[in-house]
C-alpha cells in the first residue's frame, strides 16, 4: 500500500472510531422528515407539468448553456428571469449564481478588500466561511445570535463592514434578531450580508423570505436567496443594488469562471415562483405542521427553539445520536442524525425537516417513537 493510501486508510478509520463516517445511500423507500423540500416543490406534478410545457413554448431550448454567461451561456431569458425575482422580492437588482455555495463564496472573496472587516455568526454555513478565507479583510466571529458579541466586534471593525448571517441556521433551525441587527449595522455603518437560503418560501408574504416578513428590504446590503431548498429547483441569486450585481459580474470568480445554469434550471426556477404567488396559504399551512409536531413532543425542552420546518431533538453524544437515528430509521423514517464537531460536543441531535407532504399521521407517528427516547 502506498503511503497515501495508508494515509487515507487511517484517516476513515478514525472517522470510523468515532461514529463519524459518512457514506452515500439512497432512502427512497422511507418517510421524508430530512430534505429540504419544504413545500413539496421538487415533487410537484403540478410543476413538472407547468415546466414541460413551458420547454415545449421554447423550441430552441438547449441541454446544456454551453459557456459562461460572459462568452455563450447567457440568455435574455436568464436576464428577465433575474429582473422578475429582484421585483418579487423587492430589491433593485439580482445575479443568478448556479448554487448558494457558488453565491455565498463570491461574494464575501470578492466584496471585501484588504483593509475591511468581515464579522461572521459563530454557526454561519460552510460557504461563507470559505468564501471569507478568500478574502483579504480582517475576520472575526461573534456569539451565535448575540448582539452584545456582535457589538463588541463592531466596535473594532475597520474599512468596509459585512456582517454576515442566516435568516434561518440549518442546524439549531432559528433565526436572529434581525431587527437589533439593522440598528446595529446602521450605528456602526456596516453591511449585512444575509443568506436567506432556508427562510426563502418559508417566512415572508408568498415566502419572501424573513427580511421581507420584516420589511427590511431596504436595510440589507445583500441578500442571498437558494432555489434549491423550498424552491424545489436548483441555483442561487444575490440581490441588492445594481452597482453590486455589476461589481459581483466583474470580480465574482464563482460567477465568472463556470458554466451558465441550463435552460431547463432557469425554467423550473420561473414556474415555482410563479406558484409561490398562486397559493399565499402555503406558509401558514407549513406552519400548522410545525405546530403539530412541536406540540406533541413530550419533554420539548430538548427540543431547540424553532419557527421553522427544521426541528432539532438533543440526544448528547454520537454514540446516542446513531442508536437513536437507526432506530427511527427501522421504523420508516428519514432524519438528520447531526453529530459533533459539525455542532458543539454534548448538542449533537437529530435533525427533523417538516414539509408540506407529511401527512399528519406520518407526523403523529415520527413523535410518537421521539417520545420513547425522550
Amino acid at each position: 500500500m502506498s503511503s497515501i493510501e495508508k494515509f487515507l486508510t487511517s484517516q476513515i478509520n478514525k472517522l470510523k472510531d468515532n461514529h463519524l463516517f459518512r457514506t452515500l445511500s439512497a432512502n427512497s423507500d422511507l418517510v421524508d422528515f430530512s430534505s429540504n423540500d419544504y413545500l413539496g416543490f421538487s415533487r410537484s406534478n403540478l410543476l413538472k407539468n407547468a415546466i414541460e410545457e413551458e420547454l415545449a413554448k421554447q423550441a430552441s431550448w438547449m441541454i446544456g448553456s454551453t459557456g459562461s454567461r460572459l462568452i455563450s451561456g447567457n440568455t435574455q431569458y436568464a436576464i428577465d428571469l433575474e429582473n422578475d425575482l429582484a421585483k418579487f422580492h423587492n430589491a433593485e437588482a439580482g445575479l443568478l449564481f448556479n448554487s448558494g455555495y457558488d453565491a455565498n463564496l463570491g461574494i464575501f472573496s470578492c466584496l471585501p478588500q484588504k483593509g475591511d472587516t468581515i464579522i461572521l455568526d459563530e454557526k454561519i454555513h460552510a460557504c461563507i466561511i470559505d468564501g471569507s478565507r478568500l478574502s483579504y479583510a480582517n475576520r472575526y466571529k461573534f456569539r451565535h445570535n448575540d448582539l452584545g458579541s456582535l457589538e463588541q466586534k463592531l466596535k473594532i471593525a475597520k474599512g468596509n463592514i459585512f456582517i454576515g448571517i442566516e435568516s434561518v441556521y440549518s442546524m439549531d433551525g432559528d433565526s436572529p434578531d434581525l431587527v437589533g441587527m439593522v440598528e446595529l449595522a446602521e450605528k456602526y455603518e456596516a453591511n449585512i450580508v444575509i443568506d436567506e437560503a432556508h427562510g426563502a418560501g418559508v417566512f415572508g408574504p408568498n415566502g419572501k423570505g424573513l427580511v421581507s416578513e420584516l420589511g427590511l428590504e431596504k436595510k440589507i446590503f445583500a441578500r442571498i436567496h437558494t432555489f434549491g431548498k423550498a424552491i424545489g429547483a436548483h441555483g442561487a441569486i444575490a440581490m441588492g443594488s445594481k452597482a453590486l450585481r455589476d461589481f459581483l459580474i466583474n470580480h465574482s470568480r464563482s460567477f465568472i469562471y463556470t458554466t451558465a445554469a441550463p435552460f431547463h434550471s432557469l425554467a423550473a426556477i420561473k414556474l415555482a415562483y410563479k406558484e409561490l404567488n398562486k397559493q399565499p396559504q402555503l406558509q401558514t399551512d407549513l406552519q400548522n405542521k410545525i405546530l403539530l409536531f412541536k406540540s406533541n413532543l413530550v419533554k420539548n425542552n430538548r427540543l431547540i427553539e424553532s419557527y421553522s420546518p427544521i426541528q432539532s431533538v438533543v440526544f448528547s453524544g454520537n454514540e446516542n445520536v446513531l442508536k437513536v437515528y437507526e432506530a427511527l430509521k427501522n421504523k420508516g423514517f428519514n432524519v438528520g442524525a447531526v453529530r459533533s464537531p459539525t455542532v458543539a460536543k454534548g448538542m449533537e441531535r437529530i435533525r427533523v425537516c417538516l414539509h408540506l407532504f407529511n401527512s399528519d399521521d406520518e407526523i403523529y407517528r415520527l413523535v410518537n417513537e421521539f417520545n420513547q427516547y425522550l
